[in-house]
């Protein structure tokens, strides 16, 4: 089944303002995420931007562009709106690569749509790898997802989950077996659930963690997540991210 990719886009951003346009290497960063996404097999490419700077920046590389409004809350309510401007309702399936992931994986971005069509008893797709740092498992601003036997996520949560209740609480720095998955922040959607999620009320649970995909397990959807072996690339969140990221494609 063909999938498109939609990349939300927002020239507004407390650490790093003008994000999309900041340059590496000679491009903005908006168009590296899009010319990497393009290496996947994605049957379109589509940034969806909150401002006409985005959208002209994208044309002159050959990216094509919506601008979407400026009030979205949420990148999902962004991608909704894209949605109904491209026409992809229904059983489409469309893959959010964030804006500011200049080195994912299009292999990655492959697999994560190759699963949601393979899973009809699922809206959407995402995906994790392993956790091997303690540092890492402990650390909030590190997502942790926990699997179903059918894998399928059971919760997202900033905590480190499931918690070793023999081994961590004793003080251990080993983590448990099997080991504990770190969540890529990569979605594939049915567009028809996409279309309708920013109307599901947002969910306690959502609100507490701060984590938006709550929502769609709160009121009862499912979400299928590949494992892969490979941690991603890092993004960009912060002006030393930046550094980084222009540092490697130098």
């Amino acid at each position: 089944m063909p999938f498109t990719v939609l990349l939300p886009a927002r020239l507004a951003s407390t650490r790093l303002p003008n994000k999309p346009l900041a340059d590496i290497a000679g491009l903005p960063m908006i168009v590296r995420v899009a010319q990497r996404a393009a290496q996947s097999s994605a049957v379109a490419v589509v940034v969806a931007a909150d401002d006409a700077a985005i959208v002209d920046a994208c044309s002159t590389h050959g990216v094509r562009a919506l601008l979407t409004r400026r009030d979205h809350a949420t990148g999902s309510d962004r991608l909704a709106e894209a949605c109904a401007q491209l026409g992809l309702d229904g059983e489409d399936v469309v893959v959010n690569v964030q804006g500011d992931e200049p080195l994912i994986d299009p292999r990655l971005v492959d697999a994560v749509a190759a699963l949601l069509e393979q899973r009809g008893d699922c809206v959407m797709s995402t995906a994790a790898h392993t956790i091997v740092e303690p540092a890492e498992f402990d650390n909030p601003n590190v997502v942790k997802v926990v699997l179903d036997a059918a894998g399928r996520a059971l919760y997202f949560s900033r905590a480190p989950i499931p918690w070793w209740r023999d081994g961590r609480a004793a003080g251990a720095t080993a983590l448990p077996t099997p080991a504990p998955l770190r969540h890529i922040g990569l979605y594939a959607y049915r567009a028809g659930f996409l279309r309708r999620f920013p109307a599901l009320p947002p969910a306690p649970l959502e609100q507490i963690e701060s984590l938006e995909q709550l929502r769609v397990l709160w009121h009862g959807e499912r979400i299928a997540v590949h494992v892969t072996d490979a941690a991603p690339g890092p993004g960009v969140d912060t002006p030393q991210d930046l550094e980084r990221v222009r540092a490697l494609f130098a």
